[in-house]
């Protein structure tokens, strides 16, 4: 097993570790953000320089595989999806964003297996499958650290540090809802003629 396909599964591992964080009820915070918020974060961003060093090393050296082709963009899936659903629970997040997230996996995943199927061709991802991509990562890490509810800066007096956090992950969190719905389009766009088939 090459080393970008290991980085891919060791993405995976990570993912289980950063779910039970919480239970460890770690004590104490650091800049009034707590420790758990803290690791977990740190978590996520390993999680995601992996998803960014394991594609960069496989064109590179050119260890790019069928078993890398399938497993990575699931690692990817399995990181989002699970950190968007911890913040829901963490009551820093409305549900409504991980569903259109979820939904939108599904279709694309759905239209890439049958174009893969009926024409033999991996779809590549759009631009707007990129602006989502970067912006849900950044709103994630901007997430964990946020204290307040998705909003609270419009309904709440907060001080200024804690406004500012709130404002970019509620900004954030929005571009990168609207990116997905858009991406989410394209793609079924480029999926009629297959559906129609």
């Amino acid at each position: 097993m090459n080393l970008p396909n290991k980085l891919t599964i060791f993405r995976i591992i990570l993912v289980p570790i950063m779910v039970i964080i919480p239970f460890f009820n770690i004590k104490g915070e650091i800049l009034n953000i707590p420790i758990t918020y803290i690791i977990m974060d740190l978590i996520f961003i390993i999680a995601s320089i992996t998803d960014k060093l394991d594609g960069y090393l496989a064109r590179k050296n050119n260890q790019i595989t069928t078993f890398g082709k399938f497993l990575d963009p699931l690692a990817d899936k399995i990181l989002v999806l699970t950190a968007l659903i911890m913040l829901v629970e963490m009551q820093k997040l409305p549900s409504w964003i991980p569903i259109i997230v979820l939904a939108r996996e599904f279709m694309v995943s759905g239209y890439r297996l049958i174009a893969v199927e009926k024409q033999g061709k991996v779809i590549a991802a759009s631009k707007w499958g990129k602006i989502k991509t970067v912006t849900q990562m950044m709103a994630i890490i901007i997430a964990f650290l946020d204290v307040n509810a998705f909003g609270a800066c419009f309904t709440s007096s907060l001080p200024p540090i804690a406004f500012i956090v709130n404002l970019a992950v509620t900004i954030m969190m929005i571009i990168q809802t609207i990116a997905t719905i858009f991406s989410g389009y394209e793609y079924m766009k480029g999926a009629k003629e297959l559906i129609i088939e």
